[in-house]
């Protein structure tokens, strides 16, 4: 596995990640209306 390919997956992983995060913030303030559970 050449260097640019290890990159170039690895971007693609890190923007799978950030989306799986935003969605999962969106579905929990829906449910409870907070984005972080217990802070004021």
């Amino acid at each position: 596995m050449d260097n640019n390919n290890y990159w170039k997956m690895a971007e693609l992983m890190n923007g799978r990640l950030a989306m799986m995060g935003l969605f999962a913030a969106v579905i929990n303030y829906g449910f409870t209306g907070w984005i972080i559970p217990g802070f004021v």
